[in-house]
């Protein structure tokens, strides 16, 4: 036997209605809730589908954990990578150079970023081979004065594979004509394509051991790169090696490196999920009056109860359960239909813009040309749940008001 509160909503829920204006006003309230649930999990996923995309392209250059030395000087990198690589969460280790230059071509002048690693480590740590627009990243050889240059910066200059550039160090060496940059010609061997305008033209590689050669280094590296099994743990790694080196070594990570870009990211989501749920929000407060019509529709009926001994808590639970079902359906409609378009948003979007002729993400302007989705059940569980307070917290005024009714006042013209 269930409660006759729950029996008698559910009725009223499902009777049709002497007036159809009410059912018309519940069918809207319940879409919109649907449509608004929907929008916000489909939302939330490509911004999910974003984030982990951006996260990605940047991690396949960037290192997850980073170990510099003093001045950008780290003398015995062997016993740093040693003794990094001993953490049960490090997977690789490799060397580099960091420093900054200047690349000429033909009239043509850029600043750059020059990383000096060595191509066989370098796959430890990041996926730079596997970012290889032309050449291969094992040709840069020592001795040979090779270099490999990202997408937008070799398209800068105008040069591609077998072209020489000139590279000039900042660091000047004492000559009888006065201080004179340091000026070093290569062979571009490669050219490489991260998806990150930041690395495509602002990162040029070369071999370490020519790196120190043109920077005066001698057997000295900028630091060592790191590479995790589980990236989300960096800033903890990153505090418990500090704790294992001194304090001329300095230890950042990831989260700290790219702190502003992310956060960003982070700060448009949680912007972009107060929005949509104000659409939620519209949609469960018309259950406000939709209650309300419903309530001044079964006056006699609410004074029929309460003459037969129903309690105004018992007529507020079953105007409750009128509304909360309402929302519930509505609810559980749009998680449906988002968690659907979410996971198939690869096969939908290309589908709309076959259908009408348009390219949301040209290939030319956007580097991420397709709308990439990643559906976290989190997500999918907050919104549902707050869906759900708000529709319950839209029937309680009705409710409160259907409870007040005086059975006398309500029975006079029946």
């Amino acid at each position: 036997m269930q409660p006759f509160e729950l029996f008698i909503g559910l009725r009223y829920t499902r009777t049709k209605r002497r007036n159809h204006f009410i059912s018309f006003i519940s069918l809207v309230s319940m879409l919109g809730i649907a449509l608004g649930v929907a929008a916000l999990i489909v939302v939330l996923s490509v911004m999910n589908g974003f984030q982990k995309e951006l996260r990605t392209r940047i991690l396949g250059v960037a290192a997850h954990v980073q170990i510099s030395g003093a001045n950008n000087t780290l003398a015995d990198w062997q016993s740093v990578a040693g003794v990094a690589a001993q953490h049960p969460e490090v997977v690789g280790t490799a060397p580099y150079v960091m420093a900054q230059g200047l690349l000429s071509y033909d009239q043509t002048v850029q600043g750059t970023v020059v990383r000096g690693i060595l191509p066989d480590r370098e796959a430890q740590v990041s996926e730079l081979a596997e970012k290889m627009k032309v050449g291969r990243l094992d040709a840069l050889r020592s001795g040979e004065f090779g270099i490999v240059l990202g997408s937008e910066l070799a398209r800068t200059l105008s040069v591609s594979v077998g072209d020489k550039v000139v590279l000039i160090a900042p660091q000047g060496r004492v000559t009888p004509a006065g201080i004179m940059p340091r000026v070093k010609q290569f062979s571009v061997v490669g050219i490489f394509e991260a998806g990150m305008y930041e690395f495509d033209a602002g990162l040029a590689l070369v071999h370490m051991d020519d790196a120190a050669r043109l920077y005066s280094m001698g057997s000295r590296v900028s630091g060592v790169r790191l590479k995790l099994s589980d990236m989300n743990l960096a800033p903890q790694v990153a505090r418990e090696l500090s704790a294992r080196f001194g304090d001329d070594i300095t230890i950042s990570d990831w989260t700290r490196q790219h702190a502003n870009f992310f956060r960003a990211i982070q700060i448009e989501k949680n912007v972009m999920f107060i929005i949509l749920l104000l659409i939620v929000a519209v949609a469960a407060f018309n259950i406000v009056s939709t209650l309300v019509m419903a309530v001044t529709d079964k006056q006699a009926d609410i004074a029929i109860l309460r003459t037969l001994g129903a309690s105004p808590a018992s007529i507020m639970k079953i105007f409750i359960v009128q509304g909360t079902l309402i929302g519930v359906i509505g609810t559980l409609i749009g998680v449906a239909g988002g968690v659907v378009l979410a996971l198939n948003i690869d096969v939908v979007v290309p589908a709309i813009e076959r259908l009408f002729g348009v390219h949301f993400l040209a290939k030319d302007v956007y580097y991420i040309s397709e709308l990439p989705s990643d559906l976290q059940s989190r997500d999918v569980g907050v919104i549902a749940i707050v869906s759900f307070v708000l529709t319950l917290l839209a029937t309680l005024y009705p409710s409160w008001r259907a409870s007040k009714t005086n059975p006398a006042e309500a029975l006079r013209y029946e």
